[in-house]
């Protein structure tokens, strides 16, 4: 293939459906619109038990996060403790209370996170028409605050794909697509509604941190491949936000065409579908085989980061 002739990601999804201007054309929140107070009743009505589940990972461990390549993991730093007490570098304060304090630094799409609609874009437009000039030196648009402030609530679904393909994990680069997740959500008994949040298991981040995966130079994570079929799909069934225990949510390179991260254009950028990366699923997958209920409240908010790309979260999933 010559290079005027070499795929672009305009020229793949030139016949792919696009949200913008459909919430009005200084919208920064997208598809999350579809998530009304009828929608978060819908979400309360699944709790039966009252059982929680956190999802975030934890961050600045010991042995290292995970992170995509190029990021580096995050650092925590102590800046006060009983040490500091012991050496003189601070003092009780009046009436002898001590304190612990300190420091974490890291990416915001580090550990569990929500993008921000503007973190990604091609030909020098973000969600909505946007232009990408309003990235620099912080996001004016499409950022994280809206999203944060709005917050992620419904009702979830969690689509366990390795449990279903008879696997504890996917293998590096397998892929599925939206028949997969509808075939998946019949096995196991619950419905994909229009509006769910969906939640997809790869069983990924749990074998990065048990180191059964490793990152490093070609690496190609498993997950959701681009089809015009399936971008379709999300727009139809107006999905609000999806939801993985992968780094960046679809199998990293599109196998057709070689290109990257594709649905982070066909379905954050031109459908505005928020996406929650890194989520902790397996703890949450198990309880929901033993069960057999895969829908519950799902509830989120990144952190308000000002101008913010992203922003860290610990969604709380209830059954």
């Amino acid at each position: 293939m010559s290079a005027t002739d070499a795929m672009t990601l305009g020229r793949l999804l030139a016949d792919a459906p696009n949200r913008w201007s459909h919430w009005g054309a200084d919208d920064e929140v997208g598809a999350l619109n579809y998530l009304t107070a009828e929608e978060v009743k819908r979400g309360l009505a699944t709790v039966r038990h009252g059982r929680t589940f956190t999802l975030g990972v934890p961050i600045a461990t010991h042995e290292g996060d995970a992170v995509f390549p190029g990021r580096w993991p995050a650092k925590h730093f102590m800046v006060a403790d009983k040490a500091g007490f012991e050496n003189g570098h601070w003092h009780p304060l009046p009436g002898g209370l001590e304190f612990a304090d300190d420091y974490v630094t890291g990416f915001a799409q580090a550990g569990t996170h929500c993008d921000a609609l503007g973190h990604m874009w091609f030909d020098d437009t973000l969600w909505n028409g946007f232009a990408a000039s309003s990235t620099n030196g912080g996001m004016t648009k499409a950022g994280i605050m809206p999203i944060a402030e709005r917050g992620i609530v419904g009702r979830g679904v969690l689509l366990d794909i390795a449990r279903f393909r008879g696997k504890p994990a996917l293998d590096r680069a397998e892929t599925f697509t939206h028949h997969d997740l509808m075939e998946c959500a019949r096995a196991q008994g619950v419905e994909i509604l229009p509006h769910s949040i969906l939640l997809i298991r790869t069983g990924w981040v749990g074998a990065l941190a048990a180191g059964r995966e490793s990152i490093g130079e070609n690496y190609w994570e498993p997950g959701l491949t681009f089809s015009l079929d399936l971008v379709r799909w999300f727009d139809e069934m107006q999905i609000p936000s999806l939801v993985t225990d992968t780094l960046a949510n679809e199998t990293t390179y599109e196998p057709g065409s070689g290109l990257m991260l594709v649905l982070h254009a066909a379905l954050m950028r031109n459908l505005g579908v928020v996406f929650t990366e890194m989520a902790s699923l397996d703890v949450l997958a198990a309880d929901c085989a033993a069960d057999r209920r895969y829908e519950g409240f799902y509830c989120a908010s990144p952190a308000k980061v000002s101008k913010g790309t992203g922003g860290s979260a610990n969604p709380v999933f209830i059954k």
